[in-house]
């Protein structure tokens, strides 16, 4: 477990799927089916993250009859919590379990996208290093 303690948050983030919030509710769930993911993070043109859109999410606006042809910006989570690169592992793990949050969009100083954590992520680093003991 001291393993975990020593990495940074930019030494398991993965590569985020980004759109920009112009993208259909229908679009974006294709994209997330078809990438095998839970969320996709929305950003402005200049790649700051303005938004994230989840597997909540989408099950909010089915619930809700939300016409799918709407643009990801109007039904998005705004003002998404977010992590910078440089932090320690240990601080995305209480941000999610703090927040109930399963995916953490990774960010540089200025909020530009960088990478992305996953409950998933965090699952698959404690079995490889529970495998090592």
């Amino acid at each position: 477990m001291s393993a975990v303690l020593g990495l940074r948050v930019s030494d398991v983030m993965k590569k985020p799927v980004t759109v920009s919030p112009n993208i259909t509710i229908i679009e974006v769930a294709k994209i997330m089916y078809n990438n095998k993911i839970g969320s996709v993070v929305v950003v402005s043109p200049d790649d700051k993250v303005i938004g994230i859109f989840t597997e909540r999410d989408l099950t909010r606006v089915v619930a809700e009859n939300c016409v799918l042809n709407k643009n990801i910006g109007d039904v998005m989570t705004r003002n998404p919590v977010l992590i910078k690169y440089t932090e320690g592992l240990s601080k995305a793990i209480s941000l999610m379990y703090e927040k109930n949050i399963r995916h953490l969009p990774v960010v540089d100083e200025e909020g530009r996208i960088k990478g992305i954590i996953s409950t998933r992520d965090l699952t698959g680093i404690l079995n490889k290093l529970t495998s090592l003991e």
